[in-house]
């Protein structure tokens, strides 16, 4: 017989919901986490600096959860467990080499003149595009949120074939498929504008010359303008605490420091987990939020699975940079004191060069830095009077092959003398933009992508992404062309988390997704 009716393997933030919302559901929920702290890769922080310092290791900002069903569905019972965001208006900005800055506002008419005022008609534009995801909001964010194997996303395409017609309906796949350097570099004129947007498309897993980066670019453009760019009060653990308390008031249970060895089956179905401790632990439903690899190759290495996983790749991994400081920073452009989350690029070929080389396992010569102050969102990050600053480089080789630059002598794994030294490219980046860097600077943390997979063994290279984003592994291809939404060919088995529909990010989408499935 079963001990619970859903035993969830893995604590990142699909996980998290999908346990939230079964136990709210009055269904007796199990999870278990390898490591001594849930959270996964999302939730994460810790004085890694200095005392004082509070960092977020891995992820920081939180739009795509404020702007999902998760948090409308979870929202105010999280509030009442003490999850607080906090804001700012300036979400976003580019920062390029000749000192030339961009800040993206949460007021769109704003946006609009500024826009238009580096460059006639680039605002309007900007207006267009953010409308016309608005517009197109409900129809867009089911497709890139609900399951999409199903009859209700049938009737949705038939819905929009009968209001649109055919004809415009293929046009807007059309227009949707468009990389982010053909929208760039056909809407706008502005290279400023252009540099603006060319680095997010890396916070998807992307590239700009990679199909739906352009719609997946107005998407972040969107929600950024709409819900700018907020971080979690105290530190994103914060997030973790409160989804723990929320579940534990539902009564279900939470165990760290449990590895799961393997799913037990019976007759092709699905009856619990054994440990690495010999433990058995039985439920009526096993839900694995883990990379592709890690389900099918390990934890079912003993059933004879169809599933083709020697065909998935995963993406190019991350490099992290956290600095503690001694005052507030004095940036070389004006107005950037509280934006969020600024990028350090020249622009679309720049992050198009970082990234290929990154592909291709160099180390970037010049990669794209994006660099978050959360303090200054935050003040209970760090100490009075001063700072700290998140820095992430989204395009890091896995397995290095060499350095476009010629300057780092490499080996084809990640040690630390690599990393300190790629660490040192990217400081002497960042110095130049920064007045008084050498008066502030006190200390930093450098994490490569092979130190974020020994954090979490689903970070496979360090890919933060769950697995390449093309589109021959996203949509109703993730993680596989052969799999129907979260199912396995396991029955009472479901997958879910970063590798599967709706991607990564902290949306929680997919834990949403199995939840409303199993009758939350």
């Amino acid at each position: 017989m079963a001990a619970v009716d859903h035993l969830i393997i893995g604590s990142g933030i699909n996980a998290l919901v999908a346990a939230a919302m079964l136990s709210r559901k009055g269904d007796s929920v199990l999870m278990i986490e390898r490591e001594d702290r849930i959270g996964g890769c999302m939730f994460t922080t810790d004085q890694v600096t200095l005392p004082g310092f509070h960092h977020d290791v891995m992820a920081a900002t939180f739009v795509l959860f404020l702007t999902g069903p998760a948090h409308e569905a979870l929202g105010s019972d999280l509030a009442r467990h003490g999850l607080e965001f906090c804001h700012t208006s300036h979400p976003t900005a580019v920062l390029r080499p000749d000192g030339s800055a961009l800040t993206l506002t949460m007021d769109r008419d704003s946006n609009i003149r500024t826009f238009n005022s580096r460059c006639a008609g680039d605002g309007d534009q900007h207006g267009a595009d953010v409308r016309g995801v608005e517009q197109d909001a409900a129809f867009l964010f089911a497709l890139l949120g609900q399951p999409l194997w199903s009859g209700k996303t049938a009737l949705l395409l038939a819905k929009q074939a009968w209001k649109r017609g055919v004809g415009p309906l293929k046009t807007w796949f059309g227009e949707a498929l468009e990389p982010a350097r053909g929208w760039l570099e056909t809407r706008y004129q502005s290279a400023d504008v252009q540099a603006l947007w060319a680095p997010w498309v890396l916070h998807v897993g992307l590239t700009p010359e990679a199909s739906y980066s352009g719609q997946m670019t107005r998407v972040i453009a969107f929600a950024l303008e709409a819900a700018g760019a907020p971080v979690v009060k105290g530190g994103a653990g914060q997030a973790a605490a409160a989804f723990a308390s929320l579940i534990k008031a539902n009564g279900g249970e939470i165990r760290t420091g449990v590895e799961a060895a393997s799913i037990l089956t019976e007759g092709g179905k699905a009856i619990g987990v054994r440990t690495s401790e010999g433990e058995e632990l039985r439920a009526r439903n096993v839900i694995a939020s883990t990379a592709p690899g890690q389900l099918y190759d390990n934890l079912l290495k003993a059933e004879p699975l169809p599933e083709p996983t020697k065909k998935f790749r995963h993406g190019r991994g991350n490099f992290q940079l956290h600095y503690a400081l001694d005052g507030p920073v004095e940036w070389e452009a004006e107005g950037l004191e509280d934006v969020a989350l600024i990028h350090l690029s020249d622009g679309i070929d720049s992050v198009s060069k970082s990234s290929n080389e990154a592909e291709r396992g160099m180390l970037p010569e010049t990669p794209t830095i994006c660099v978050g102050q959360p303090h200054r969102l935050d003040p209970t990050r760090c100490p009075e009077g001063k700072a700290i600053l998140w820095l992430q480089i989204p395009d890091a080789p896995r397995v290095i092959k060499g350095d476009a630059a010629a300057e780092i002598d490499t080996t084809p794994d990640w040690t630390e003398t690599m990393r300190e030294a790629y660490a040192d490219r990217i400081e002497n980046i960042l110095k130049r933009h920064i007045r008084n860097w050498d008066d502030i600077r006190l200390a930093r943390r450098a994490y490569s992508p092979a130190d974020l997979e020994g954090m979490n063994i689903n970070l496979v290279g360090g890919d933060p992404y769950g697995g390449a984003c093309t589109i021959d592994q996203f949509f109703v291809w993730r993680p596989y062309a052969t799999q129907s939404n979260n199912a396995t060919p396991i029955k009472g088995l479901y997958h879910i988390g970063a590798s599967t529909h709706p991607g990564p990010g902290l949306g929680g989408g997919s834990g949403f997704n199995i939840a409303k499935g199993l009758g939350a």
